[in-house]
This record gives structure tokens, sequence and C-alpha cells, in this order.
């Protein structure tokens, strides 16, 4: 354990106050600034202006990434890019806190890709952007409008969008409706991406929604900031859903503004099916 102690420091000397202490998680995160649109911008993506004058820490070495559209069998190779250094160690640090997560969510550390982003919104617009939305497939969600940060580029990409109210989570008074909605026939499998909550002002919503809509060939993003990283249990081994949204360091006291997105590489891998 000295040895690799001195290996960590001599190579990663800015890691020197991590060993045995606390992690700083911003130090992890993707970082991209975010600039505001100008009049000629109305017609681009929602990302678009923000791609031509960032760019992200994690994907420094890949300029061409954000000038790519991305296509649906890219989508890991992207996200993995974006979150790595090529070549080099991963830190310490940066393994602490993603075991810290994994074991929060209860899901194995070999099936998901861990990202750390400076907050809420850069998180949704990875997926967002990464996440194969195109005419024929849907976007369904019961994330509140003004923190659902995916439905723009879902619009922008011409899927069809589909607000999902509160009350459909609810498995004794409207969950039939939302049952009726995974159902809905569609032409494309994977059918898109529902996106729920899993804690809204203490409320807890059920873990069925991620088993039904992947009986329903849907993927799911749940979104889990609201609940505190080892006290609000939260067992996903069951379930598994592609996308897990959490607040790594969120504590009532104090909130957390770091957001950890978690991405299934099954779901995503071409050269496996999705499940």
């Amino acid at each position: 354990m000295q040895y690799v102690e001195q290996y960590v420091l001599a190579k990663y000397p800015q890691y020197a106050g991590f060993i045995g202490e606390k992690v700083d998680l911003s130090t992890l995160c993707i970082n991209e600034e975010i600039s505001e649109p100008s009049p000629d911008d109305k017609n681009k993506s929602p990302r678009a202006s923000l791609r031509e004058v960032s760019t992200p820490s994690f994907g420094s070495n890949h300029p061409d990434l954000d000038r790519t559209q991305l296509e649906p069998s890219r989508l890991l190779d992207i996200l993995t890019q974006k979150s790595s250094f090529p070549g080099s160690f991963v830190s310490i640090p940066e393994i602490q806190a993603q075991h810290k997560v994994l074991r929060h969510c209860g899901l194995p550390d070999d099936e998901y890709l861990v990202l750390f982003t400076q907050n809420y919104k850069d998180a949704m617009m990875l997926v967002g952007e990464s996440y194969p939305f195109f005419r024929g497939n849907f976007y369904m969600s019961a994330i509140g409008e003004e923190m659902d940060y995916v439905r723009e580029f879902a619009s922008y990409k011409e899927s069809k969008v589909i607000p999902a109210p509160e009350t459909w989570l609810n498995l004794r008074i409207k969950g039939s409706q939302l049952s009726q909605y995974f159902r809905r026939k569609c032409k494309h499998c994977p059918k898109g991406l529902f996106s729920y909550p899993a804690d809204v002002n203490g409320t807890r919503y059920s873990m069925h929604w991620v088993s039904e809509a992947h009986r329903n060939s849907w993927h799911v993003l749940l979104d889990a900031t609201a609940l505190v990283v080892g006290k609000d249990r939260l067992n996903l081994s069951l379930h598994r859903p592609d996308f897990v949204l959490c607040s790594p360091d969120n504590t009532p006291a104090n909130p957390s503004a770091i957001t950890c997105l978690l991405v299934r590489k099954k779901s995503f891998d071409t050269t496996t099916a999705s499940s």
C-alpha cells in the first residue's frame, strides 16, 4: 500500500490530499462551459451553440466528438470517450467515487459506465445528445418539464414526446395508463426512452416501472438525485435501469451539485442483444 501511495503521488501530485481523505468529485467531472445561443442558432441542435465554444475536459483529445451527428451504434463509444483520458491510468479517487456510487445502487462495477458531471443539467444533456432519438420512436417522461433537459433533444430529433403526469407512477391510482403507453405499438425496437424520478418530495416510486418498461422494449432513465447516497436504500440489482442519475455527496443539509450518470453497457453494446 505504501508503494502504491508513493506511485500515485509521484505520477499524480494533484491527488496528494486525496490519499485517505474525502474525494473531491469536482476534479473528476466532465467540464463543459455553456454559452447563450444567438438568434441565428434557433434551428440548431440544443447542444449546437455549446459544442462550438466548449471543450470537455475529459474529451479534449477528441475534438471531432463535438461536431459529430450521433448514431445509435456509437452511443456507448462516445460516452466512454467523454469520460476517459485515452491511455491514462485510472486514479484512486476516481475508483473510490465510482465504487461508492455503484454500492449505493447495488450494481456490479463491470456492467455500468460511470461519468461525473458538474451538475444535473450536464448529465441530462449527455443523455439527450447521445441517445438515438429519431422520427418513429418515443420519449416518455414523468420528470418535471423545468428539469427535463432530455426533452428538447428528443423534439429536435423528431422523436414523439409523451409527457407522463406524476400520478401515473402511482400503482394504485393511474398506473394502468402508464402500462398502456408501454404496450403502445411501434415499428422499432427498442421503442424509445422512459424517464422518471425515484423520489419526489419524500414520495418513493416503485422500481416496478423499470422492469415493466424493459418487458415492453423501452429503455429507462431513473433519476435518483433526490436520494441520499449511503442513507436512502436503492437496490437496483433486480431491475438494472439503462441510465441512472444520482448525487454522490448529496445530504439534506448540503445538497450536492455533482451528478453521477451510470450507463448500462449491455443496453447499448452492438455486439450483444439489448435487454
